[in-house]
């Protein structure tokens, strides 16, 4: 990724509404040259805004920012895709003298980016025939009988990952599993991640009042304005938290009411799932916060100077 595999590029991890934006911007206003590389798999499309807590123009025009607007909506964008876009950010950033900053929460398309993995290509074709199962169960016997590695690393329920691990071990005729050195691996990398962490409750509530300030900026109506544009969203815009819930509302399914709970309902479970996610990989040095993230400003200072020189 860059000639001097020695220097280290700090990354802010962890849940959502932990506050790792505003510890990248603060950071970046206390070292000079940073530019800041979004990890985060939905603030790449246009217009998905509000919902996706994007930094704001007047933050994006006072610090660089890269990976964010870079589709439409419309667009599938894949885990690969991602992986190369953030790489040629990163190798552009060094390239001119300035120090990438990465900063995100989504845990897979950041070790596909730290770890360089080596991600298989799709097999379109043979992920049309494999979604005609409509029994998933079946489907993980399949997948124990070619695979038995991919298919004990996951639950017989997760259909998605049943279909990519399956779809990719008839398509390339080898296991889903032997493709880069694995999730349960963590190898030596020069990005040091550190992330801020709070009690659930605390989060919880962050999450809470978080959504409720989006509301009030207007997140209806960015996903109203979402469905007139061109051909909609796309089938991975569709998955953001709460553009599904919101969508659902709109297409008459449900209430705003019971949207809005299940959109926050969803937020939560998925924030669950990112702290079980990031608390496996021990490289990662945690910063219990007591009252603001920006507490720790004054640390990563000193030890990003420290390991730089």
């Amino acid at each position: 990724m860059n000639s001097d595999a020695d220097t280290p590029v700090l990354s802010i991890v962890g849940t959502t509404a932990s506050g790792k934006s505003s510890i990248a911007l603060e950071l970046a206003r206390n070292i000079p040259n940073i530019e800041i590389v979004s990890i985060d798999s939905m603030q790449i499309y246009r217009g998905m805004d509000i919902g996706t807590a994007k930094p704001t123009t007047a933050e994006r025009e006072e610090i660089s920012h890269h990976l964010i607007d870079i589709v439409d909506p419309s667009a599938e964008f894949s885990l690969s895709q991602f992986q190369s876009e953030a790489k040629k950010a990163i190798s552009d950033i060094e390239r001119r003298g300035a120090i990438p900053l990465l900063v995100g929460g989504t845990g897979l398309h950041l070790r596909a980016v730290i770890d360089d993995f080596e991600i298989p290509r799709q097999y379109p074709v043979v992920g049309e025939e494999l979604k005609g199962e409509p029994d998933t169960t079946k489907l993980h016997k399949l997948l124990f009988s070619l695979d038995p590695v991919a298919a004990g690393r996951m639950e017989e329920t997760n259909r998605r990952r049943i279909l990519r691990a399956l779809e990719v071990t008839l398509g390339s005729g080898r296991p889903f599993s032997s493709y880069g050195p694995g999730l349960q691996q963590y190898q030596q990398t020069r990005f040091q991640m550190v992330g801020p962490r709070w009690p659930r409750a605390v989060i919880n509530q962050r999450i809470e009042n978080r959504f409720t300030q989006q509301m009030q900026d207007g997140f209806l109506k960015e996903v109203r304005e979402l469905t007139t544009y061109g051909n909609g969203l796309s089938r991975t815009a569709r998955q953001a938290l709460g553009y599904s819930q919101f969508l659902e509302y709109l297409d008459g399914n449900v209430s705003l009411d019971q949207a809005i709970d299940a959109a926050k309902q969803q937020i939560k479970k998925f924030s669950k799932r990112q702290e079980r996610w990031f608390r496996r990989d021990p490289r990662i040095q945690w910063f219990d916060i007591k009252e603001n993230p920006l507490e720790l400003i004054s640390t990563l200072v000193e030890e990003w100077r420290h390991a730089s020189n």
